[in-house]
């Protein structure tokens, strides 16, 4: 398919967590759609690989190296989408960090702060900067990852992990009823297990946690990440056009049962 015919032609999308896993599958993805992609993580180096394989390709990607938990680095990737393109269109706010279940009260507090952080706090970096931006451009799409933990709670993530992804949920669903009426739409991925780097350490370092969870899926296997992506592209897309507030499962089932 010509990307110029592609579901997010002539868009310029964020996209944190871009260096590995659900983000990098996400920007090739996307790119391949059409859409101009600023990539924001952590990792630099990997980061402008990943741009620089899409440049390669024909696609308009830049990388801007920052950390979601600090607020003047999402600024700055959405104020290189105005440089660089004039607009920033659409958003998938990604970036996450989690940790395996232990006993609330053995957890250390800088576990918590940092599970909240990442999910939380930058999400809500993230859309801080990303909305005025969109209501100058009339309107927008942002679509932040949660997860089967954002919904109930699995038994395997932590207690921070499950109560930040729920919290995901809730300002999709603040953000949602806010700027609805201007032109922006907010919805919520509850991404089920994904063969995310993070993902593929937790399953090396305890075995049987991922047959124990798959196993609880109707469709009892792990995603790949181009899975997830295709479900954030749908969403930043004009297909999804009436579609807000919502938080969409994609978890082979799971949260079905």
């Amino acid at each position: 398919m010509n990307a110029q015919q592609g579901m997010l032609a002539g868009k310029t999308v964020m996209i944190t967590g871009a260096s590995s896993g659900i983000g990098a599958a996400a920007a090739r993805l996307f790119s391949a759609q059409g859409a101009a992609v600023i990539l924001m993580a952590r990792r630099a180096e990997k980061l402008q690989e990943l741009a620089d394989e899409l440049n390669a390709q024909g696609g308009t990607a830049t990388a801007v190296t920052g950390d979601v938990t600090v607020a003047a680095d999402a600024a700055r990737a959405v104020e290189v989408a105005v440089e660089r393109h004039g607009r920033l269109d659409a958003a998938f706010n990604n970036a996450g960090w989690g940790t395996a279940r232990e006993p609330m009260h053995l957890m250390d507090d800088a576990d918590y702060d940092r599970i909240m952080d990442v999910n939380v706090r930058g999400v809500w970096n993230c859309m801080r900067r990303q909305i005025p931006v969109m209501l100058e451009n009339g309107g927008g799409a942002i679509v932040n990852t949660s997860s089967t933990a954002g919904l109930v709670a699995p038994g395997v993530p932590s207690a921070p992990y499950i109560a930040a992804k729920h919290a995901v949920i809730g300002l999709t669903k603040a953000a949602a009823d806010e700027y609805g009426a201007q032109g922006i739409r907010v919805n919520t991925l509850a991404v089920g297990v994904t063969r995310t780097e993070l993902m593929q350490q937790g399953f090396d370092q305890n075995p049987g946690v991922e047959a124990l969870l798959t196993g609880a899926s109707m469709l009892p296997r792990v995603a790949d990440p181009v899975e997830i992506a295709q479900a954030a592209a749908w969403l930043c897309a004009d297909h999804s056009s009436f579609v807000t507030g919502a938080t969409v499962p994609v978890d082979g089932g799971f949260t079905a049962r």
